[in-house]
């Protein structure tokens, strides 16, 4: 067998292996039950993540409170004047 036949032959079987190593993929299944998540406004638990506007379990001052973060505090045009 030639150089250039064997360099084929090993290009294409290199090729065949790393072309067929995708399909060894296992199955990632979660151990037990999923987490189920809770609702946004629960909140966390910890009141360095909390505000004194916004009171956990609260639905509507959480609203309140996204609202007044988008138009005061994340809005660069009301910031920038």
């Amino acid at each position: 067998m030639s150089n250039l036949k064997r360099l084929t032959v090993l290009a294409g079987a290199l090729v065949l292996i790393s072309g067929l190593s995708a399909c060894g993929d296992k199955i990632q299944n979660l151990a037990g039950q999923p987490k189920l998540d809770a609702a946004p406004y629960a909140g966390t638990g910890v009141q360095v993540f909390t505000t004194s506007d916004w009171k956990a379990g609260d639905k509507n001052s959480w609203a309140q409170q996204l609202k007044t973060r988008a138009q005061y505090g994340q809005n660069d045009h009301s910031r920038s004047n």
